[in-house]
């Protein structure tokens, strides 16, 4: 089980959110899922970030931070650029690609050989649905619930908002290449 400190160490990121309830409900989403996950902080700098590609060289916390930063600047150059022609509220851009990965907590379990498998929960339940009941039971947003449930391919059948579509971008721009590289 992780604790409040555990969870800020490896989610620095945390801070960036403005809001002071919403930066402790997404710290808190992140107990909840270590509470009923076999999973500990540690194992999250060492387990690969998917379980689609085979010797995946990235961590699962490599990823998640990296989508995080690639969001969060993402949002800062549309706001730059844009204006207010196409508004992105950070804390809820930044609390979403935090927690877009959270049910994976659920999802995987050590292998017993130091690696980690797709648990018996995970088969019938992909992370964007686990994530969605965490962060829901922890009494965050609809507008971060939202980027959690549609981050992933499940959420190519909803209309997405731009928070989400930003997540999503920086997700699938960061996994892609690994399942769909070009080789030269």
């Amino acid at each position: 089980m992780a604790t409040r400190d555990e969870v800020l160490r490896i989610w620095p990121e945390i801070e960036w959110i403005q809001d002071p309830g919403l930066r402790a409900k997404v710290a808190r989403c992140w107990e909840l899922a270590f509470e009923r996950s076999p999973l500990e902080p540690e194992d999250l700098e060492r387990i690969p970030f998917t379980l689609k590609v085979e010797d995946c060289p990235v961590s699962f916390l490599a990823h998640k931070r990296l989508v995080v930063h690639v969001a969060r600047e993402s949002g800062l150059k549309i706001r730059e650029f844009f204006g207010g022609a196409l508004p992105v509220d950070m804390d809820t851009l930044i609390a979403g690609a935090i927690l877009a990965d959270v049910g994976k907590l659920l999802e995987y379990e050590p292998d017993g050989e130091g690696g980690s498998r797709q648990s018996a929960r995970g088969k019938y339940l992909r992370h964007p649905f686990t994530g969605v009941a965490l962060a829901m039971e922890c009494g965050l947003p609809d507008a971060v619930c939202h980027i959690v449930a549609t981050h992933a391919g499940e959420g190519n059948m909803v209309a997405r908002t731009t928070e989400a579509w930003i997540v999503h971008h920086a997700d699938f721009m960061t996994y892609e290449p690994f399942v769909a590289r070009l080789e030269v």
